[in-house]
């Protein structure tokens, strides 16, 4: 079953179900008021006869009796007995149980297929006659029947109002739907025609009001823009992975064929073969090695305390027994200062900011940590050429370099950075940079404690 046919059905059936009790309502409140009005004027008319009977009891006559009698009703006296002995009617033909009563009592009694009937018993000291003093039950009562047209009239306004009613409820069930279905359609459509035709199609939301559904449409619209961007991404990966392995197979194969060639007689290019072949080799290693730990930084590592001064401490002293550079280390913080966080990662961003400098600079290497606003501070700085301003919102994407012909020299893929961000991101931190061209770069992490 379709949304649209649900919705119809469950607006029509609700609004149908409560109408038929408002109806209901009506007509059951409605029969009762008038109902209990019938019986009202028929006690105050039973009150009236009684007075008369009280005051003036030799006027008790047939003549009397009919003359206070309703106009579809009839008078009757019930002794103790249960039996007749006086009474009074006028065109009604019914038949209602004699009863006597002490009590005063006033019923509404049920017909099978005549309109109901009001009776008013009331105990009264017959005044008359033989029978004068007797404890009797004066029975009066009348046949609703105007209250019974009233009532079926009432029963067709209602029923005809409620088919009247349903028209509109119908209508607005059909346009709620239309309203609902429509952006939901419409987004089934565009998903289908990105799926069919591979393209980034997204949904036109202006002039929209701000409900549930533009959300809803502009959540979709920001995640095509979100799927495309990654799509984009990935494609530039692949494609610069593949020119970056592409560059050094080229080499070992240009090498080896020349080896094929001419490397038997001639041991000096056999030695200068092996060493290009051993360094591009170490370079596709290391592109890869890269790769895997960019991918690896996808997932969540196990995290662990980290004394995050004495890992930047030892990582330091690792560079510095490895080259012949000045590096600098200086800590402003008291007392050591504990990251939650994966060691193996946070040693591999020290390393990689640490690397980096060395390599786009021959200037010594600054190395500064402090605390500050519950942060973990990590500055690393060089003396460098400087990144262009321009070129400092790039730098953090992969396989990207500023000097591609320099990065090639040094030995960097461009990879570097992309990794460090992606740690860094992962432990809730932030990687920036500040640089000015011919002075040196400055990169700062900041880690939360």
């Amino acid at each position: 079953m379709k949304l649209r046919t649900k919705i119809q059905l469950f607006s029509g059936i609700f609004m149908l179900i409560l109408t038929l009790i408002i109806n209901t309502a009506i007509y059951m409140l409605f029969y009762k008021v008038s109902a209990d009005g019938q019986l009202q004027d028929l006690a105050d008319q039973t009150e009236r006869l009684v007075k008369v009977m009280n005051d003036q009891p030799d006027v008790i006559s047939n003549e009397l009796f009919r003359s206070f009698s309703p106009p579809e009703g009839m008078i009757r006296v019930v002794d103790q007995d249960g039996t007749i002995f006086f009474s009074a009617q006028q065109a009604a033909q019914y038949d209602i149980p004699l009863e006597f009563s002490s009590n005063e009592s006033q019923n509404v009694i049920q017909q099978d297929s005549e309109p109901a009937v009001a009776v008013i018993s009331k105990p009264i000291i017959w005044g008359a006659g033989e029978r004068a003093g007797e404890v009797v039950t004066i029975q009066v009562s009348n046949q609703l029947t105007n209250l019974d047209s009233t009532m079926k009239t009432l029963f067709t306004v209602l029923l005809i109002a409620t088919i009247f009613m349903l028209v509109p409820i119908i209508i607005g069930g059909n346009v709620l739907s239309r309203f609902l279905l429509n952006p939901i359609k419409s987004l089934i459509q565009t998903m289908r025609e990105n799926m069919k035709e591979a393209n980034w199609k997204k949904i036109h939301v202006q002039n929209r009001s701000k409900d549930e559904l533009f959300e809803m449409e502009k959540t979709f619209n920001e995640m095509m823009d979100h799927l495309k961007d990654n799509f984009e991404r990935q494609e530039t990966f692949v494609s610069d992975a593949s020119h970056e392995l592409k560059t050094p197979i080229s080499i070992v194969k240009s090498y080896a064929q020349l080896l094929e060639r001419r490397g038997i007689d001639n041991p000096h290019l056999v030695k200068e073969s092996i060493e290009a072949i051993h360094s591009e080799a170490d370079r596709m290693g290391k592109l890869v090695e890269q790769m895997l730990a960019l991918a690896k930084n996808k997932h969540h590592a196990l995290m662990e305390q980290v004394d995050i001064v004495a890992l930047i401490e030892e990582t330091v002293t690792t560079f510095q027994r490895a080259y012949t550079r000045e590096i600098i280390f200086t800590n402003h913080a008291v007392d050591a200062v504990i990251l939650s966080g994966n060691r193996d990662q946070l040693e591999q961003v020290i390393y990689i900011l640490i690397d980096n400098a060395l390599k786009y600079s021959e200037e010594r290497v600054e190395v500064d940590f402090d605390v500050w606003d519950k942060l973990a501070i990590i500055k690393v700085r060089d003396y460098g050429a400087g990144i262009p301003e321009s070129e400092q919102a790039r730098i953090f994407d992969r396989f990207y370099r500023v000097d591609k012909a320099r990065s090639r020299d040094t030995g960097g893929t461009g990879l570097g950075l992309s990794i460090a961000k992606a740690i860094v991101k992962e432990h809730q931190g932030e990687l920036t940079v500040q640089s000015t061209v011919g002075e040196g770069s400055t990169f700062t992490v900041k880690f939360p404690i």
